[in-house]
């Protein structure tokens, strides 16, 4: 299946890891897919408050 998504690596402390994959399972998400609606939701807040983000 073709995506248009980066790949990144991901370091986390195990204590966190754990968390985000009960929070995952809790929602019926992959790890993955929790992780980025955490990235998603971050990204919302900051430009809440600070305005679009824009690149050249």
């Amino acid at each position: 299946m073709a995506t248009d998504k980066i790949q990144t690596g991901l370091r986390l402390e195990e204590k966190a890891l754990k968390k985000i994959t009960f929070i995952a399972k809790t929602k019926k998400r992959s790890l993955n897919a929790q992780i980025e609606y955490a990235v998603q939701k971050c990204i919302e807040e900051y430009e809440k408050e600070n305005g679009e983000i824009k690149f050249d």
